[in-house]
């Protein structure tokens, strides 16, 4: 409640244990940018998102490398970009300030990667682009 009161949307979470590893983002699962590489944590408390791990595939499709681990805190200010990713979320960019960085409804775009992830998932999910990994099944209805 006391981050939404001053401004921000996005609120990080660390690991319930140490209270210094990047955890998740409210309801929804962090992802970061650094270099060529997509890294998410290797969290032991939150449920597994299948949004994620679309989304871990379908880097490594655009050539990223990819690593779920532990994120030290210190290690924020390192990635080029940061978003959260889920069901309701998709893929959302984090700004420097804490707010979200959307690909919809004319808000700031979000960073290059972020934004290709988005726009590869999405175009799967509406029938925009071949579904390669099988994710997708057409329901016909009489």
């Amino acid at each position: 409640q006391k981050a939404h009161e001053l401004g921000y949307s996005v609120m990080l979470y660390l690991d319930p244990k140490e209270n210094k590893y990047l955890d998740e983002c409210g309801a929804a699962n962090f992802f970061g940018v650094k270099g060529n590489t997509y890294v998410t944590p290797n969290s032991r408390t939150v449920l597994p998102s299948i949004t994620n791990k679309s989304l871990r595939t379908l880097a490594e499709d655009l050539g990223l490398k990819v690593e779920q681990r532990e994120i030290p805190y210190e290690e924020l200010s390192e990635f080029s970009e940061t978003g959260t990713c889920g069901t309701a979320a998709v893929c959302t960019g984090i700004g420097d300030d804490g707010r979200m960085l959307c690909n919809v409804y004319g808000m700031e775009e979000a960073g290059p990667v972020t934004t290709k992830l988005y726009h590869a998932l999405q175009d799967i999910q509406y029938g925009d682009a071949p579904d390669t990994h099988g994710w997708c099944e057409i329901i016909e209805l009489d």
